[in-house]
């Protein structure tokens, strides 16, 4: 018991040091748990500890939960092409190749092979959304597109188990697990949902009103535990079952609450998730086999993001698909799960297996960098300046959107100032988003004329849409967009002259404001109290 306090200590303590000395160079706490790790393997020979990392597996299902609560079922609705379509692409066109080349380049056994490709496909969960998260950008464009790929890797590791069970057990039935499989599935969302939906307001109401910030804290602590172990307990990854139950606290008005108390113990779980990565690298491995880990990484992650790029650009536009392909084209936590497995049951060698750890390791490094300089990545590759959309919908309501930010448009934005109004604006010319950028202003680059856009912008929970375009086709575009939500949209429209007014005529537009009009009246006011 002695021994291992000390160990926690000096754990503590390096990391503690550590990282202090690498925020002096902008360098993310992350490097610093893992080069912890890799510093207290060797001090104490500790190369391997299942005791830890079974508790550091729980920073990623308290990172889920918290991802969870983001993501009610209606997002995940709105969501599903992320997860079902480009997440389904990825994993297979990914692991496909992988396993193709691992097996006519590497001379690797099929099974094996298979396995290889399969966990390349998988990307690092934990890294990548807590970055998302610290920056914000979870909800921009291509965070929206990350986050759904991750979401199905996460689901994709459950078949990637039971093809290793699979192949160590050749007289199992392939119908009998998928059988089983299948049913587990159902009975856990069952559960989880039934539980969501009829018992979570209740718990949480009879909780609140103790007015014990313990015992909320706790019952939190206990729903997130509960429904990993629920998962767990069916086959499933922790992670997953955590990722559910975030999302019915979600439906709930007790969420905002909830993520804060859980915010302390995500990070620190998280901290030590990252210190067992560190002791599972192998300084040996990597002096004797550094010319091949390095090819090794450079080429998976270079032809991960390639194919990810090619996904993506089909159906957004090229800065998308490129920060997208970015950001998840390192390999994961999860695929040190299947190689310790596979390795287990005879399906990789030892000292491949100590590769491809030490590979996975060192692209989870990258990782931070690779992250922290996206932008300007994606910069200098596009030629473009750093104008995504920033998808608002789970902090905006009440807000005012004003679309067009020309000479018509600043001034709006003055007097929604002046009035203390909560406001966003969207703007095509990427000239006056730089210029508002410089002032810190919350302009967007986007077209208003998109239905998509306005959704991003939660258009529907808006106090009011003020249109201040200057394109006639644009200006009826978007008041048609306006006009097809199923929620009445409080909308406010400059038009020109008469011609414009009665272009939207047949359309349901709370308030026109016609800028003839309007002028020539002051005009003559100001004319008859000079006379």
């Amino acid at each position: 018991m002695e021994n291992i306090v000390f160990i926690i200590l000096i754990a503590t303590m390096v990391a503690v040091f550590l990282n202090l000395l690498l925020n002096r160079f902008q360098i993310p706490t992350i490097i610093g748990y893992i080069i912890t790790g890799i510093f207290i393997s060797y001090l104490f020979s500790l190369h391997s500890n299942d005791k830890l990392a079974g508790v550091a597996e729980f920073g990623i299902v308290f990172l889920m939960f918290t991802i969870g609560l983001e993501f009610s079922l209606e997002h995940l609705k709105k969501m599903k092409k992320d997860v079902f379509f480009f997440g389904v692409a990825q994993v297979l066109l990914s692991g496909g190749i992988f396993s193709l080349i691992a097996e006519n380049f590497f001379d690797i056994e099929k099974k094996s092979a298979i396995i290889i490709g399969f966990a390349f496909a998988l990307s690092s969960t934990a890294i990548v959304l807590k970055i998302l998260n610290d920056n914000g950008d979870i909800h921009s464009g291509y965070g929206r597109k990350v986050l759904g790929i991750l979401l199905f890797q996460d689901i994709a590791v459950i078949p990637l188990l039971l093809m290793i069970n699979i192949f160590s057990n050749e007289g199992t039935q392939l119908s009998a697990l998928l059988f089983e499989t299948f049913i587990s599935a159902v009975i856990v969302i069952g559960l989880l949902f039934v539980i969501g939906k009829y018992l979570l307001n209740p718990f949480f109401k009879a909780v609140v009103s103790s007015s014990n910030d313990e015992i909320f804290i706790a019952s939190v602590i206990l729903i997130t535990i509960g429904s990993s172990y629920l998962a767990h307990a069916f086959g499933f990854t922790y992670s997953l079952g955590a990722f559910v139950a975030g999302m019915m606290i979600a439906e709930t008005k007790y969420k905002h609450q909830v993520e804060a108390d859980l915010i302390p113990f995500r990070d620190i779980l998280l901290g030590l998730f990252f210190i067992t990565i560190g002791m599972q690298i192998d300084l040996q491995i990597i002096r004797e086999y550094w010319v091949d880990i390095v090819l090794i990484l450079v080429n998976v992650m270079a032809l991960k993001a390639l194919i990810i790029f090619v996904l993506l650009f089909s159906s957004t536009n090229k800065r998308v698909a490129l920060k997208s392909a970015i950001s998840i084209s390192q390999v994961g936590e999860f695929s040190l799960a299947i190689f310790a497995l596979a390795s287990a049951n005879n399906l990789i060698d030892g000292t491949v297996n100590q590769i491809l750890i030490v590979m996975v390791a060192m692209s989870m490094i990258l990782t931070p960098f690779m992250l922290r300089n996206v932008k300007k990545i994606a910069d200098f590759l596009t030629g473009i300046d750093d104008l995504d959309v920033a998808i608002h919908s789970a902090h905006l309501e009440n807000h005012i959107i004003v679309c067009g930010y020309g000479k018509l448009g600043q001034e709006i934005v003055k007097e929604l100032k002046r009035y203390n109004v909560k406001y966003v604006v969207i703007e095509k010319d990427i000239n006056l988003v730089k210029k508002a950028k410089d002032k810190n202003e919350p302009v967007f680059f986007g077209n208003a004329a998109m239905k998509s856009i306005l959704k991003a912008f939660d258009v529907e929970s808006s106090r009011a849409v003020i249109v201040a375009v200057n394109n006639e086709k644009k200006l009826r575009l978007i008041c048609e967009l306006l006009d097809s939500f199923k929620k009445p949209v409080n909308s406010v429209v400059r038009v020109v002259d008469t011609y414009e007014e009665e272009m939207l005529k047949d359309l349901h537009v709370n308030h026109v404001v016609n800028q003839g009009r309007v002028i020539a009246s002051s005009l003559v006011k100001e004319a008859i109290i000079e006379d």
